[in-house]
Parts: C-alpha cells; sequence; structure tokens
C-alpha cells in the first residue's frame, strides 16, 4: 500500500473514532499506533471515563470480526479460549471456539477476572493461537486484544502479572475530559449512543495491508542501536527493580514504524521512540520501594520520571535527524 493511501486511510480512522471519543486524539492515535503494529493494547483509568467507547469505536471502524469479553470473578479460562464438547450423535468430541476467536478481542475490565483466567491470554497474545486438549488451533489474523483494566485500587481488582503486562505494546490512559468536550457528550449522547451511528471506514483487506505497509517502514541501524540504548538503561536503572525485556525492544520499533506511517514518513525518526517510550515502557518497569519512598511528587507517576530521565541522559547517535 502506497505511504499516501496509509496515511489517508489512518486519518479516516482517526477522525471517525474521533466522533464518539471527544478531546483524546493522542489516545486515539495511539489506539491506532498498536493496531497498525499489530500489538495489544491496554487501557488503563477511572471507571466512566470511556476505557470501552474507545476500544469499542477502533473495533467499529474496521471491518473485521470483533468480539467482547466481559471479564468477571466467575469467568473461566474456557469461556475465553473454548472448550471441547462431546456429540452425542457422532460420538466424538468437537472444539466450540471461544471468544477470542475474532480478529479484534475486547478484554472489558481484565483484571476483574482470576489470575487463571487472565492467563489464558498468554499463549493467544503471543503466539496467536490456542491450544485445548492438546490440540492447536491458529488465531485469525490480524488479531489484537484491547484490554481496559481498573486502577489497582478499585475494589475487585487482581493485579495483572508481569508477563501478561509485557504482552501488551501499550498502556494508556484516557484521563478526564476538558470542560467542552464534557459539554458536547450531553448533547451528544442525550438520546442515543454515538456508537450507534458508527460504522467502518477500512475494510479487512486494507488494514491487512496496511500492517504489512507499517512492518517495512524503515529503521536504521542507529536508530535500533538507540533504542536497544534506552531499553537496557531501563535494566541498569538506579530507581528499577525491573527493566524492560527485549520483547519491549522489539515492540518499541515496531510501534515507532506505525507512528512513523501516521505522520506519513517511510523511515523512523529518534523522535518516534521518544515519544513511544512512556506508554511502550512505564507498564513493564517496577521501580524500587527506596524510589518509591522518596517519590512526592504527584505531577507525573513515578516510572513516567524515570523513563524521561532516561530519554534525556542517552545520546541520540550522530547523525540521526530530529523530527523537522
Amino acid at each position: 500500500m502506497p505511504s499516501s493511501d496509509l496515511h489517508a486511510a489512518a486519518h479516516a480512522i482517526i477522525r471517525n473514532v474521533e466522533t464518539v471519543i471527544d478531546g483524546k486524539t493522542d489516545a486515539v492515535r495511539t489506539a491506532l499506533t498498536v493496531l497498525l503494529a499489530g500489538g495489544h493494547l491496554l487501557i488503563e483509568d477511572v471507571p466512566g471515563v470511556g476505557k470501552t467507547m474507545l476500544a469499542k469505536a477502533l473495533a467499529t471502524s474496521v471491518d473485521c470480526s470483533v468480539s467482547r469479553i466481559q471479564f468477571t470473578p466467575d469467568l473461566l479460562p474456557s469461556d475465553v479460549t473454548g472448550v471441547s464438547v462431546f456429540n452425542q450423535a457422532e460420538r466424538r468430541f468437537e472444539f466450540k471456539r471461544g471468544a477470542v476467536f475474532a480478529n479484534i478481542v475486547i478484554g472489558d475490565e481484565i483484571n476483574r477476572a482470576s489470575p487463571k483466567t487472565q492467563s489464558a491470554l498468554l499463549e493467544c497474545m503471543e503466539e496467536r493461537q490456542v491450544t485445548v486438549d492438546g490440540v492447536t488451533y491458529p488465531l485469525t489474523a490480524p488479531f489484537t486484544v484491547v484490554a481496559t483494566q481498573n486502577p489497582i485500587e478499585m475494589e475487585g481488582t487482581y493485579a495483572l502479572p508481569e508477563a501478561q503486562r509485557d504482552r501488551f505494546m501499550a498502556r494508556i490512559s484516557m484521563g478526564y475530559p476538558d470542560t467542552g468536550s464534557e459539554l458536547a457528550m450531553l448533547d451528544s449522547r442525550d438520546v442515543t449512543s454515538p456508537l450507534s451511528r458508527l460504522s467502518a471506514v477500512v475494510s479487512g483487506e486494507e488494514l491487512r495491508a496496511m500492517m504489512v505497509a507499517v512492518r517495512h517502514v524503515f529503521a536504521s541501524n542507529a536508530v535500533k542501536e538507540y533504542t536497544v540504548a534506552l531499553v537496557r538503561a531501563t535494566r541498569d536503572d538506579r530507581d528499577l527493580r525491573l527493566g524492560a525485556s527485549p520483547r519491549a525492544t522489539l515492540q518499541l520499533i515496531r510501534a515507532a514504524k506505525a507512528q512513523a506511517a501516521l505522520h506519513g514518513r517511510d523511515y523512523v525518526l529518534p523522535d518516534d521512540i521518544d515519544s513511544l517510550a512512556v506508554p511502550v515502557l512505564s507498564h513493564r518497569l517496577i521501580p524500587t520501594g527506596r524510589a518509591l519512598g522518596h517519590h512526592h511528587d504527584d505531577s507525573a507517576p513515578l516510572v513516567e520520571e524515570i523513563i524521561t530521565r532516561i530519554i534525556e541522559s542517552t545520546p541520540v547517535p550522530a547523525g540521526l535527524p530530529r523530527q523537522p
């Protein structure tokens, strides 16, 4: 797909989603970046700020299969992946596919299910397949999980394990809308939900072509070296107990390629890496108890401050251009 066609299709999706989500352009662009990069998205925030609305709007804007899983304490792993059922007429077991068999899977309030049910997604998210009773079933590409979760301080939540957080390409927060957007919401949602008026603007085949084009965006060796230096710095930082994994390095490059394509470029800049470092890395990092004890600034989360400090202290290789 030519870069001009990709740019036009991407902005058509953004405009479509923004008819539902008011005043959250950065969140919408990051969500689309993750989708085009073939990753999974975690949306974390307090209830009622539009997490599920964003997930539904993004899924509706693309003409492909969509399923939703409402995670609850009594949800079973088989509800997610599927289960083998005995067919008495044919005297054999048949596999009944679970909700995970879709192109876009919306996992609503994922941290309200038990850890056992949460872990049912691990194989799906990383290997794009499901194994039940020793039989492996591939998931149809593209496959993206868009999960929402409430902050861990909320009642009835279970913390996602590090292994599962690491499988999400990026984590974003919605935040409260500004005054104008909240007033506009009162008018637009007074009678019906704006989702009922939303329709697909990109076909499934076009989405697949966009994802292929993103993978061919050029990332120079210098950009890759810069990315590795940033990620490795998180593993050696005095304020972090757990740094970013090699998977994080790979996903940061993939996300940067998608962002470059959204900007109409066929090459990655250091600015793409810097701007995506917080959403791609922050949910993978665990600060030390000492750092938490010395953090008294409520203006920014501690992990985001550490990532910003690492970016500022990591030199950009000579000859790499910045955003013009």
